[in-house]
């Protein structure tokens, strides 16, 4: 069966590309399967951190979403890491002419046309920074959310406004099976407000909070500049075994 998973949260700086784009290298390059990773976000950053040329791309995402006569399959680029594809975006997403959250055909535009994926053993959304109407796309189009949430002030409100969103979709179409897999604390430093929030989270989301949190590692920085994922660029490194512990922790919870 494949997992769908959407990466999400309404605020930038998350981590949520990276988590996307390390977490999707390490079941295709660790645990040979297959993985297709979809960006919704117009900065193409999944694609980017993948050394893929997103600008030059001759279809992307927006394909997808503007014509439903064309198949997934068609817009799909193979990643330099075998198993690997990526339906890349760009700012050709923002001229999308979509219409009111009301037309259901727009909102579950994208989740007819994941429907017709086969072959894969995970489906990955890179999510854009905003709970609009691509963010309702991809949370149709999923089963599982994770997200992502920087160890700052304003981490919970984002949290509850997305859990708020997914709620009101479960019960407006019909989609009992969508929820949280898992909340990952990420840009972690041992100070006592970011501590603080590490509690608060625990108690909002009971058993829904990762034992992995991934703090600040400037090789996942680095990795990412040079287009490559962190199993690539430094497999030794503290922020890879973070990774491969998060992608196993993900694949346990989503299993149990």
């Amino acid at each position: 069966m494949t997992r769908r998973i959407a990466f999400i949260n309404e605020k930038g700086g998350s981590l949520k590309t990276t988590l996307t784009v390390n977490v999707g290298g390490y079941y295709a390059l660790k645990r040979k399967e297959r993985v297709l990773i979809v960006d919704l976000d117009p900065q193409g950053h999944a694609g980017k951190c993948l050394g893929l040329d997103v600008r030059g791309a001759e279809r992307t995402v927006r394909d997808l979403l503007a014509d439903p006569t064309v198949h997934p399959r068609d817009v799909a680029i193979p990643s330099r890491i075998e198993g690997l594809d990526v339906i890349v975006s760009n700012k050709s997403l923002t001229n999308l002419p979509l219409t009111s959250d009301a037309d259901r055909d727009w909102t579950e535009r994208l989740a007819k046309q994941i429907d017709k994926v086969r072959g894969y053993d995970w489906i990955l959304f890179d999510s854009p920074p905003s709970l609009g109407l691509l963010s309702m796309n991809v949370l149709l189009a999923t089963i599982e959310v994770v997200i992502p949430v920087n160890l700052t002030f304003l981490a919970l409100d984002g949290c509850a406004e997305i859990v708020d969103t997914i709620e009101s979709l479960k019960s407006r179409y019909h989609r009992p099976y969508l929820g949280v897999t898992l909340v990952v604390p990420t840009l972690y430093r041992p100070t006592r407000l970011a501590n603080e929030i590490l509690d608060k989270l625990g108690e909002h989301f009971r058993g829904r909070v990762a034992k992995t949190v991934i703090g600040y590692n400037v090789k996942i920085d680095e990795a990412q500049s040079h287009g490559q994922t962190i199993f690539e660029y430094a497999p030794d490194s503290a922020g890879a075994e973070a990774f491969a512990a998060l992608a196993k922790e993900i694949k346990r919870k989503g299993e149990s």
